[in-house]
Order: C-alpha cells, then structure tokens, then sequence
C-alpha cells in the first residue's frame, strides 16, 4: 500500500511562483487518496490565498489545505504544518519550485528501497536571466541548486557528510520529526537579511539521532533563480554568513573533529588547496575556477571569524576567565 504523503510549502509574497509550484505538485503521478499539499502561508501580504484556492478548485486537483501563520520566519511556516500534516512521509519544497512529476514517487521509493529515514532530491535551476560566465556548479550551493549528481548515494555520519538535504527538495519519515522535533526557528533567513542555518542543523539534529538518508538523483525539481542574485557581491555576502552559520551551528555536533586554532583540519587544508588553486587559476587565465576557489575562501573566512569572535567563543571565553 503507497504511504500517504503530505507535501508541505511554505510560502510568503510569490504568488505568481506559487500558483507554478501547485501546477507540478497536481501533476504527480501518485494516488490522489494518498497525497495531500499543506500551504504555510508565512503573512503574505500579495494574492497567494487566491492563488491557493484556484489551484485546489481545479478539477482532479489533489487535496490542497492553506494554513496562514502570521509570526514570520519560514521555520515558523514549516513547524506549523507539520503540526497539521496527516503523512507518513512528509515531503518539502519551495514556493519557487517546480518539481518533475515522479518526484513524489521516486523520492518514496529511494526511502523503501534503502531503508533510509530521509532523503534529498536533485535541484536543478530555472534561470531568468543567463547566467554570467564566471557562475560555475561549484558555486551553485549559493543559489540553492546544489546538484550532487546522477548517482545514489547513502547519507551518514562521515560518509557523503557534504551533501545537505534542503527544504526545496527533501523527504522524511513522520517518526523523524517525533523524535527530533522540528525547524528551529531562530535560524532561518528574515526579510532584509542573508542569515540561513535552519536546513543544516536540522540535517545535523537528525543524524546524530542516528538517522540515515539517500540521495536520490531521479528525484528531481527545478529552482527560480531571480536575476538579483547573479552578482559576485550576492555570493560573497552569501558565503561569508553560510561560513559564520556553519561555524555556530557544528560547535555542538562535531566535538570529535581534530581543531587547530578552533577550526577543523581539514578546513585549513583545504583553505591551502583553494589559495593554491586562486593562484595557479589567476595565472593561467581560467577566471570561473579562480572565483569559485576565491569564493572559498570568503565562505573560510566567515568561519574563523564566527570560530574566534562570535558570540558562543566569546562566552566560552568568559566561562573560562571567571574560573
């Protein structure tokens, strides 16, 4: 018997984007008495409860509810849909999403055929305008399409560690959220900000739970990439908070981690191979690879700077001077 699956998106302000993303949920080919879409309107101000309710009055619609959370934040949308959702599998996507219509169906069927608790789709991107030249796939984490490839892969502590599921394409099992709760919501990104992290700590939360996952490439979706954020300034700020994020965010999920200075090793190697490559890419002409590496090494720098002088090394700083 297929699960029931609940999809749930949370959305504020893209009507237009909104009413595309309902048009691919209503195409998947799963049984419509085993699906069900939540709508988290995060206090959208535009036509996005219109929106809603003419994609669920069309015909062979699948059940569409529209739920309106008025404290902002998508870590507020998304919790308060799952305290609605009816799902075994409770699935992810964004209101800017557009995703294949087996998307539903094969990120099922990675979660059957390896017994994993969640998993993560691929992302591919819907450009609105070309993008400039010197905008690589090792950059496209910063655009929220990261494609891991065309292989599945499992997902564990220390093994494939760098593949993130993220909200625009990302399945789990119900008993995931009983045990490990859900967003946490003084992470996510607010208006007039750059501030992410919801998505990585709750991929952390869940596997020092002791959960496993897949990576599931015929899963698939594509993601809006509006024109603003086509701008070497964008990714900088971007990587440099992602760096800080992270920084704050493993400090309580990798105390085994060998540090130098208050920073994992293996980050300080691979500050060396990324300086090295800026250089040697400089020199040969190659500018994609030299502002991807370059890019690197802005996302390090947020990191050391979150390590040495953020507020939660500061107070071990304190801690330690009062004793």
């Amino acid at each position: 018997m297929d699960p029931f699956v609940s999809v749930i998106v949370a959305t504020r302000n893209r009507a237009g984007l909104l009413a595309e993303t309902l048009e691919g949920l209503a195409r998947q080919q799963w049984p419509r008495g085993a699906l069900e879409i939540i709508v988290a309107d995060n206090a959208s101000t535009d036509g996005t409860r219109l929106a809603v309710e003419t994609a669920a009055a069309r015909a062979g619609a699948p059940p569409i509810r529209y739920l309106f959370v008025p404290e902002c934040g998508k870590s507020h949308a998304v919790n308060a849909a799952l305290a609605i959702a009816d799902g075994d599998v409770l699935a992810f996507t964004d209101d800017d999403v557009v995703p294949e219509p087996n998307w539903i169906s094969r990120l099922v069927a990675a979660l059957d055929e390896t017994g994993a608790e969640f998993a993560a789709g691929r992302i591919l991107p819907r450009w609105e305008a070309t993008p400039p030249s010197w905008v690589s796939p090792a950059l496209y984490g910063v655009l929220a399409i990261p494609d891991n490839g065309e292989t599945r892969l499992l997902i564990a502590t220390g093994d494939h560690f760098d593949i993130i599921p993220v909200g625009a394409n990302m399945a789990l099992r119900r008993l995931v959220v009983e045990r490990v709760g859900g967003l946490r919501a003084d992470l996510g990104k607010l208006d007039g900000t750059l501030r992410t992290g919801e998505d990585h700590e709750f991929f952390l939360r869940m596997l020092a739970s002791g959960f496993r996952g897949v990576y599931e490439p015929t899963a698939t979706v594509r993601h809006w990439v509006p024109r603003e954020r086509l701008h070497r300034a964008y990714f900088r700020r971007w990587l440099h908070q992602n760096g800080r994020d992270v920084a704050r965010l493993e400090v309580g999920y990798t105390t085994g981690v060998r540090r130098w200075l208050g920073v994992p090793r293996y980050l300080w190697r691979r500050l060396a191979v990324d300086a090295v490559d800026t250089l040697l890419a400089a020199l040969t002409g190659d500018a994609r690879r030299r502002i991807a590496s370059g890019m690197r090494v802005v996302w390090f720098a947020g990191y050391v700077r979150e390590a040495w002088f953020g507020a939660d090394r500061a107070q071990a700083m304190r801690l330690a001077g009062n004793r």
